[in-house]
């Protein structure tokens, strides 16, 4: 399950992060190496109804979405699928998402859980999780800051005048102070969105002036919560993308290009997708009016009761990300781990991919690896789409319950 709510996993995390095929610039599929069903069977899923090609038969189910509806309507989606697809009902079941499936993986998971489901539930992992708001966005600033992003001075004075939480929390009432306001401007006129995104702070940018996946986020609901500032101006012309750096090159516009395939009607005719009460397919929805209050409600403690349970957590970052900074993510699992009173069983230190190189860092507390920490050298917040190699070393050692190599 990928970011939102309201934004696709089969276009998000399928056909540009870790599916086993991409489209490219003449509407072709190519392979993708690092697919991540080299590991295991994937299933992508598409939360909440309305999402990508996914509809609910009654259009008044739009109008008030949250947390507790998405959970049961995935758990029903699960148990559903077993029962077409028996095959598959003795198999471990390992749930992952990133972004905001901080909130839906855990949930869904407690809920498996509590509800004594026959799924033989084994293990979950989130990337860039929301966990924690105030922790989770108050490292924003510091991340800005300690990255050169922002001057001092800024710094400073957000931090007394209006901290990262307080700006987001005034994004989501859309009603700003006049502290606020100076504060977002301060950061817009040293980090303007237009020129620079805010989940790769090292990404170069796809030039394409199609209607995209990042152009999509910036339009949807929530963006002002994730580009706090972008509310107060207008929505710039072009399009943001994902760029890779040293570890392998990938196509900066490879998001354009999914949005273009999965809007071709042959290539919906073949998925036997189809769109209901939409004209086309879009990387995230505007339809689904989902409660934004639930951004507030901590999902750490979920968390810490599944590992209380015996369910392995891997909680890792891409150490590029802005949006949901390594820097608050991995506080709080530090911060769990003590609650839990779990010990440290691999100390802090760097981990290697298959090529002897720094892959990132990371830590596991207790037995079994019950709780781990990972970063992602080099990644944005979409890990997989920017650092491919090492997220599907990761996602492997994941599956298998080894920490990673050191």
């Amino acid at each position: 399950m990928v970011s939102g709510p309201g934004c696709s996993s089969v276009g998000g995390g399928a056909f540009t992060e870790h599916g086993p095929f991409k489209p490219n610039a003449a509407g072709y599929l190519v392979k993708n190496d690092y697919s991540w069903n080299k590991e295991a069977n994937m299933i992508y899923l598409e939360s909440p109804a309305g999402v990508g090609f996914s509809y609910s038969t009654d259009s008044s189910f739009y109008n008030s979405v949250n947390d507790t509806i998405t959970a049961h309507d995935n758990l029903a989606f699960l148990q559903q699928w077993l029962l077409k697809f028996p095959q598959y009902k003795n198999r471990d079941l390992f749930i992952a998402g990133e972004s905001y499936a901080g909130h839906y993986v855990p949930q869904l998971a407690q809920l498996i859980v509590e509800s004594e489901s026959n799924l033989s539930m084994r293990a979950i992992a989130i990337g860039n999780p929301t966990l924690e708001f105030d922790t989770d966005f108050n490292a924003e600033g510091q991340f800005y800051w300690s990255h050169g992003l922002i001057s001092e001075d800024t710094y400073n004075f957000a931090n007394a005048a209006c901290n990262t939480s307080r700006l987001r929390r005034q994004a989501m009432s859309r009603d700003f102070s006049e502290s606020c306001k100076i504060v977002a401007a301060l950061i817009h006129a040293q980090v303007p969105e237009q020129d620079f995104d805010t989940y790769d702070v090292t990404a170069d940018s796809c030039l394409s002036k199609a209607a995209t996946n990042v152009a999509a986020l910036k339009q949807h609901s929530w963006a002002t919560i994730f580009h706090p500032f972008s509310s107060l101006r207008s929505n710039q012309a072009g399009a943001r993308r994902y760029a890779q750096r040293a570890e392998e090159s990938t196509d900066l516009c490879i998001q354009d290009e999914m949005n273009k395939y999965l809007n071709r009607k042959d290539v919906q005719q073949a998925m036997h997708a189809q769109l209901v009460a939409i004209s086309n397919w879009t990387a995230c929805t505007h339809r689904i009016k989902y409660d934004e209050s639930n951004l507030e409600n901590p999902t750490i403690g979920v968390v810490g009761s599944l590992v209380g349970s015996g369910i392995r957590v891997l909680v890792y970052s891409g150490d590029q990300d802005a949006a949901i900074p390594f820097i608050g993510t991995r506080s709080l699992v530090n911060r769990l781990s003590k609650q839990l009173g779990l010990n440290t069983t691999v100390p802090y230190k760097p981990w290697f991919d298959d090529e002897q190189q720094v892959g990132g860092w990371t830590q596991v507390y207790g037995e079994n690896n019950k709780l781990s920490y990972a970063t992602i050298r080099g990644a944005s917040h979409m890990a997989p789409l920017s650092s491919p190699k090492r997220s599907l070393t990761l996602f492997a050692a994941f599956l298998a319950g080894k920490p990673l190599a050191a």
